[in-house]
């Protein structure tokens, strides 16, 4: 039987992320994020609910996730949801899902971290016509 594993999500990071190194090396960013959800009960007045959800990055997206975003800042995440059950210090059984992170878009404006690193990274150039017909916006017949 075929399964579907694939979560998208739209929030501000709870707080700052947090990075370390598995013992190949591999960069790993670790944050947290918060989903709000306002909606009106039966009898007219406002609820509003919000969602805490543990997000794990991996790699070179690690690295500039970490680089770019800190605590309050929006983001687009795309992943994985990964049941994660351990033993805590007491010897209680403990568990939580956690979004292991495939792709992400940064969102919101251009503040920055307290260090002064941009928190979008530069745009990339744009791309060079390459002179074929058509290429040349100016010849769009509407």
């Amino acid at each position: 039987m075929a399964s579907y594993n694939k979560i998208i999500l739209m929030g501000n990071l709870t707080r700052d992320p947090q990075m370390s190194y598995l013992p190949s090396q591999t960069p790993v960013c670790e944050f947290g994020m918060a989903m709000n959800r306002k909606f009106s009960k039966q009898d007219g007045s406002k609820g509003e609910e919000v969602c805490f959800v543990d997000c794990r990055v991996f790699g070179k997206s690690a690295e500039t996730f970490n680089q770019y975003m800190s605590k309050g800042r929006q983001v687009l995440i795309e992943g994985r949801l990964q049941f994660d059950s351990w033993q805590d210090k007491d010897g209680n059984k403990r568990s939580k899902h956690r979004v292991f992170v495939e792709n992400f878009q940064f969102l919101g404006g251009n503040d920055r971290k307290p260090s002064g690193a941009p928190q979008t990274p530069p745009a990339s150039p744009e791309p060079v016509a390459d002179g074929l017909p058509g290429d040349d916006p100016e010849d769009i017949p509407f």
